[in-house]
């Protein structure tokens, strides 16, 4: 099979897999990290062909909606890709990209790195930040039956990766817990450039939305 064909396999199987997905986590997520690993990659020297399948199949199932459990999503990868003819060795990275991708409270560290799974995590991470991730970030917490916002309950920004997976804390806190501190933790030089911009666009909601719940705007 050849690389197009390939592609378009795999955004098949990935949008009959999402399509009950919560919306933050659906199909068009997926698509927007392919776009953004699209972006990137075209000014990096990479294996175009594993930043395409990691991108595509990053979250096909996420361990959030699956009691926890980090290896379905590696599994059913593997699973589909070996169906495709796919070579071990592309197997394997697009695995270990799955596998390392994630953020789990910032405290996670990689057992595995390369520059597709440095373009991939960039582009996963652009998707969880600027209005898309506001709007991601609020979905998720009414998904959750999550507060918007408790003035008495402070946000924790030193979480173990077990503790972040149970925190039910309100939304806004975790701009302070995640999303603020991704600018900072981009690999890539164009990673890095669309983040800032990102960044300040969630600085400044916040401090409208601070304005509006003292009732100053």
């Amino acid at each position: 099979m050849n690389t197009t064909d390939l592609i378009h396999q795999t955004i098949q199987f990935v949008k009959e897999k999402l399509n009950d997905a919560e919306g933050g986590h659906d199909w068009f997520h997926i698509e927007r990290v392919y776009k953004n690993a699209l972006l990137i990659a075209k000014n990096t020297v990479c294996d175009l062909t594993v930043v395409e399948l990691g991108a595509l199949l990053h979250d096909i199932a996420d361990s959030k909606f699956h009691n926890g459990d980090e290896t379905i999503g590696p599994k059913t990868a593997r699973l589909f890709l070996e169906a495709q003819n796919v070579s071990e060795e592309i197997i394997q990275h697009v695995v270990n990209i799955i596998e390392n991708i994630s953020y789990k409270g910032g405290n996670f560290e990689k057992k595995f790195s390369s520059m597709e799974l440095d373009i991939v995590q960039d582009a996963d991470r652009l998707d969880a930040i600027g209005a898309i991730g506001v709007a991601r970030a609020f979905n998720y917490g009414g998904f959750k039956n999550r507060a918007l916002y408790n003035p008495e309950i402070e946000p924790v920004t030193n979480m173990t990766k077990e503790e972040y997976k149970k925190n039910n804390a309100p939304t806004i806190n975790h701009f302070y817990e995640k999303l603020l501190l991704l600018k900072d933790k981009m690999n890539t030089e164009t990673g890095k450039q669309i983040a800032a911009e990102r960044h300040r666009f969630m600085e400044l909601f916040l401090s409208q939305f601070y304005a509006e719940w003292e009732g100053e705007k």
